[in-house]
């Protein structure tokens, strides 16, 4: 496996990955909401796809390419959050950022139902959505 392109051998394959990023990695941007796979705070790429690493075994992770929102270089969509105000809390932004990362490298242009769609699986509860699909919307251009 490699984590934000680092190759890393895991001591415990039947680890969460969330758990092996987060306490064996230092990697604490992906963070434990609902331990369901329903919030998306834990959401990291795995070969590029979303998922939510509170549901993935590191074993099943053992040939992908994980990325962790560390592992994104500062990016016009980091910005368009921040001076776009669609941070507040910052509990679910990881996933958020990591989300719509991954729908900006599928839909570089994309409408606000394809950001909406995009952001499935990922809950605010602090900013509201408006925000959030105005950075998303801004970082495309």
């Amino acid at each position: 496996m490699k984590v934000n392109g680092v190759p890393v051998t895991p001591p415990d394959p039947d680890a969460r990955l969330l758990d092996y990023l987060r306490d064996d990695l230092g990697l604490i941007g992906a963070k434990e909401g609902c331990g369901m796979g329903e919030c998306g705070s834990c959401t990291v790429l795995m070969d590029g796809v979303p998922v939510c690493s509170c549901l993935v075994l590191v074993c099943q992770a053992e040939d992908a390419d994980v990325t962790t929102v560390e592992g994104l270089r500062r990016t016009a969509l980091q910005e368009a959050f921040v001076t776009g105000q669609a941070v507040q809390c910052g509990f679910c932004i990881a996933g958020m950022v990591v989300s719509a990362s991954a729908l900006l490298e599928e839909h570089p242009d994309p409408t606000d139902e394809q950001i909406r769609a995009g952001l499935e699986g990922n809950l605010c509860r602090c900013t509201g959505y408006g925000a959030i699909v105005r950075a998303v919307r801004e970082a495309a251009r």
